[in-house]
């Protein structure tokens, strides 16, 4: 099937993948651009998972300010080397992850930076709405467990839906990364600051 430079162009813009991987997704979902999206995004995904263990020492600060001075951001993106440390792609990704923070106010990183005695008390909360819901005694843990993915999709950055495309969350955005530069990215901190308010770290 004869792949246009059009649909190339369109698949790339969208994914910010290479001609060649676009062009070859695109063939292999015969032309259909949102499996070729997905073809994409799980070639990210495989590649961040070969590179997960790899460590990463190099990488940017960055920051971004927002609603007139009133909200700022302090994010440090690592990976493995300097080289693409350097180029723009990676530096873009730094700054929209610090966007990312600035809109959605994330509390942790990950999961497992979520403090044991913060998820015993979600727990109880949730156990306590659902006995009082009259649930089951053997669905409670299963609606505590769906509770839980909500929490964190609401407080841990990496699994918050990314501000920019609800398609994905800013895990996968980072894997999508590593897929296209080839080396384990990852967020290592970040601080948001309002004014007037409390940070979050």
């Amino acid at each position: 099937m004869e792949i246009s430079l059009e649909k190339v162009r369109t698949l790339r813009e969208r994914t910010g993948a290479g001609v060649l991987d676009c062009k070859q997704a695109l063939e292999k979902a015969q032309g259909n651009l949102e499996k070729a999206i997905v073809l994409l995004r799980q070639q990210g995904v495989a590649a961040a998972a070969k590179r997960a263990g790899k460590p990463t020492a190099e990488g940017v600060v960055s920051s971004y300010i927002h609603a007139g001075g009133r909200i700022g951001v302090l994010v440090e993106l690592n990976c493995e080397t300097d080289f693409v440390a350097r180029t723009e792609e990676f530096r873009r990704l730094a700054h929209e992850v610090a966007m990312h923070v600035a809109a959605e106010d994330p509390q942790y990183l990950s999961r497992e930076q979520v403090p044991a005695e913060v998820l015993e008390k979600e727990k109880e909360i949730y156990r306590a709405q659902a006995s009082r819901e009259g649930k089951p005694e053997k669905v409670i843990e299963r609606i505590v467990e769906g509770k839980l993915t909500a929490f964190y999709r609401q407080t841990c950055l990496l699994d918050q839906v990314y501000v920019r495309d609800d398609s994905k969350t800013v895990g996968e955005l980072l894997k999508e990364a590593v897929g296209r530069l080839g080396e384990n990215i990852v967020v290592r901190r970040f601080v948001r600051f309002q004014l007037g308010g409390d940070t979050a770290q």
